[in-house]
């Protein structure tokens, strides 16, 4: 007898791919990694990025073949090296370290991450306490917490809010990691908002197009999904909050590198695959991920409706000639 694994993949019912709308790449991420391959270019290899460009291995290894070399601290760059700052961004100390060097720096911070640095800066100027509300440990929030010349206390939930030790009446403000959408932030503003007499804070329209866009897609996604697939990385933020969406939603929902981490057995009793993929994650990996479904089903793909992103963002004076 047949096992179920061995059934010929003409004999199972057909398979429907539905990609979300937008998926994958920002403009954030598109600058950033154009950047380092037009450094490349200028400078020939190797060119030094202090940590990962961007949240994704098949690009770190894309750029490694091409010279680039990632390290974590600016100490491990050689002495005249390009250093390239990642996309996340950096901390004022990074920046004097590597200006004490005299090192050439090109500065690929997403513009809206040196946004909300800007925010920052501007609330405490006001004289107020700035609350940052995003993750411990991403780097992003590690680089926005050194850029803020003044007191910056990071929230995590709205448990965090109701710790806080600031008088109800001392002047705050808040920023966001620019990974979390509106919907991500929208308790822990109210929660703040409710706390504190005197507190300003960002226009909603501020908050990471790009993040809110994804996620909204996501959830629409999941409306004629039965296994949502979000292609992209561990240390991904903005891709593990797609993943919690789907499982918000109550459909089966796992996070994957590229079709190699495909589980075939997350198919049985499924028709439908929603498939998205995170702000960092390439497009050829949505495309693996769909040919290694091929080898188990027939596939018939299509693509939600969806906003059309048409933002680009300036490239460094160092690199835009190129």
């Amino acid at each position: 007898m047949r096992k179920p694994d061995d059934t010929p993949r003409t004999k199972l019912r057909p398979l429907n791919v539905v990609l979300a709308q937008p998926r994958g790449f920002c403009a954030g991420v598109v600058r950033a990694i154009d950047i380092v391959e037009r450094a490349l270019k200028k400078y020939g290899p190797p060119v030094y990025v202090r940590h990962e460009i961007v949240h994704n291995k098949f690009v770190v290894e894309s750029l490694k073949a091409k010279g680039a070399r990632f390290v974590e601290d600016v100490h491990e760059i050689p002495d005249g090296a390009v250093a390239i700052f990642s996309a996340h961004g950096v901390s004022k100390d990074v920046e004097r370290e590597a200006a004490d060097r005299n090192l050439p720096v090109i500065d690929a911070t997403c513009p809206l991450v040196t946004k909300v640095h800007n925010q920052g800066k501007r609330y405490v100027g006001q004289g107020r306490t700035v609350i940052l509300i995003g993750h411990a440990g991403h780097p992003e929030v590690e680089g926005t917490m050194g850029q803020i010349p003044g007191p910056v206390v990071l929230v995590q939930t709205v448990a965090d809010v109701d710790r806080l030790e600031i008088p109800v009446d001392e002047p705050v403000a808040y920023v966001t990691q620019t990974t979390l959408s509106v919907d991500d932030t929208r308790d822990i503003i109210a929660a703040l908002t409710k706390r504190f007499n005197d507190i300003q804070g960002p226009d909603t329209r501020d908050i990471c197009y790009a993040t809110q866009n994804r996620q909204s897609a996501v959830r629409d996604l999941c409306k004629v999904a039965d296994l949502l697939l979000v292609v992209g990385a561990t240390n991904s933020s903005n891709s593990n909050r797609l993943r919690e969406i789907g499982e918000e939603a109550g459909i089966p929902s796992y996070l994957i590198a590229d079709g190699g981490e495909l589980d075939h057995a997350w198919l049985e009793g499924v028709e439908t695959v929603g498939i998205t993929a995170g702000a960092s994650a390439p497009e050829v990996l949505v495309n693996d991920v769909i040919d290694a479904l091929r080898r188990l089903r027939v596939v018939d793909v299509t693509t939600l409706p969806g906003r059309e992103e048409n933002i680009t963002f300036r490239l460094p004076a160092e690199v835009a000639s190129i």
